[in-house]
């Protein structure tokens, strides 16, 4: 790791701007801070916490801000935390946001810090985990604000550092994450010129960033569909309206959707049933059936075709089995995550200058979702993807984002506070007109 530090540094050296924040200066302190973001991390991973309950996270975030003398905001969509850092000269406000919840996963890996926590879920008793790099996200945007406020008398602007709870989605029954910290008022009361946001990446390996211009990761909906039949005893199939069997058909009718309906040539999209409830012996027949499932498309007007084939689908396979069936959205919607284009080629040459031209990679569309996707909705937004297989693995083999096995290099944290930092100071040093 103290090679690849060292290359980024002198990287940097090399293109350092005549005028504004020095680039090279800040990349010292980042090396500087490293050790704390590292053990932040690890402190946090041992901790982890699902969304809306990330009170231990919050806590450490608002310590360390306020030991800055940050602008703090605290307890926003229930967890959250802000602050605010002022440059000493006038210049816009960028917001870099982070997301601290967990992952209902029992951890598997043999890391010294493994999680050994439980917590229960969905009425269930299960394993946390930061199964998707949370924890790294959360230490490097702590140690981006160290080393900005050491430079504070030279920044051009202000910086709103965003801790998000429940990017994962909120438990049930409740409202959380970025679109709640919108609906309280967060870009109304410190309105951001451009929002940026990045992720570490399973199957991309150390030192080297994927992006895309444009959508990047898909918008989400989640569905439940509710058939309803008439119950009999199991020997007497003929007396009964069969929710099962309607239900077996409607799985199979919606494959059609994305395979018929959708012009796969433009973008993909995915219908998926992930859950199937009904009946409780084998000698009966129920009365109804509930299904749940997810829905990924990269378009407004993609998303408007799918649910309309869905709906047709749906309703009409029940009525020709004599039953009923209901159709509901929700609770989760995320919009398509979508990089702005002027914005994305304004950062491009950032990224390029910490892992160099040839490591920095176009991803092709995710049809996982964020909802970073909110903010983008409302200001210019770039999100990014940073490496942290290990450079001897096989990206292909590499535990996924989400798997209980999943592995941070912790190399790719240096490379990932480093290329955050470039991409605020550069932009700060480019100028821009604040809001």
């Amino acid at each position: 790791m103290t090679i690849l530090i060292s290359a980024i540094a002198a990287t940097l050296l090399a293109r350092t701007p005549a005028a504004g924040l020095d680039p090279s200066r800040l990349d010292e302190l980042n090396a500087k801070e490293l050790p704390r973001v590292i053990a932040w991390r690890r402190d946090i991973h041992a901790h982890p916490e699902l969304g809306n309950r990330e009170t231990r996270t919050a806590k450490i975030v608002t310590d360390e801000l306020r030991k800055l003398g940050l602008v703090v905001e605290t307890g926003i969509a229930h967890t959250g935390v802000i602050g605010l850092l002022k440059g000493g000269l006038p210049g816009p406000t960028v917001a870099v946001r982070a997301d601290m919840d967990a992952l209902p996963v029992t951890e598997k890996t043999d890391v010294p810090f493994a999680s050994h926590l439980s917590t229960t879920y969905r009425g269930e008793t299960v394993g946390v985990m930061h199964a998707c790099g949370h924890d790294a996200h959360v230490a490097m945007l702590l140690g981006l604000a160290q080393t900005l406020a050491a430079e504070r008398a030279s920044l051009p602007g202000n910086v709103l550092f965003i801790f998000q709870p429940a990017e994962e989605g909120a438990p049930e029954g409740e409202e959380g994450g970025a679109q709640l910290m919108l609906k309280e008022g967060l870009f109304d009361k410190h309105p951001p010129q451009v929002v940026f946001g990045m992720h570490v990446w399973a199957g991309v390996p150390v030192g080297r960033i994927g992006y895309r211009s444009g959508p990047l990761m898909a918008g989400v909906d989640s569905f439940k569909i509710n058939v309803k039949g008439r119950q009999s005893h199991g020997a007497r199939p003929w007396q009964s309206i069969d929710p099962i069997v309607t239900s077996a058909q409607i799985v199979g009718a919606l494959q059609t959707v994305v395979s018929r309906d959708v012009d796969i040539t433009a973008n993909p999209a995915v219908v998926s049933v992930g859950a199937i409830k009904g009946g409780i012996r084998s000698n009966i027949i129920p009365a109804e059936v509930n299904m749940l499932g997810t829905i990924r498309t990269f378009s407004d007007a993609q998303r408007a075709g799918v649910l309309e084939h869905m709906k047709l689908i749906i309703e009409h396979t029940a009525q020709a089995n004599g039953a009923t069936a209901e159709f509901i959205l929700g609770p989760e919607r995320y919009p398509v995550t979508y990089n702005d284009p002027a914005l994305t080629q304004r950062v491009l040459p950032s990224l390029e200058a910490v892992v160099g031209a040839a490591n920095v990679e176009q991803m092709p569309l995710l049809t996982a979702a964020e909802d970073f996707a909110f903010f983008a909705r409302k200001v210019p937004g770039f999100y990014f993807f940073v490496g942290i297989t290990p450079v001897t693995q096989d990206p292909e083999t590499a535990p996924t984002n989400h798997s209980d096995y999943f592995y941070i290099d912790e190399a790719g944290i240096a490379v990932g506070l480093r290329a955050m930092t470039r991409v605020v100071v550069d932009y700060f040093n480019s100028g821009g007109t604040p809001k």
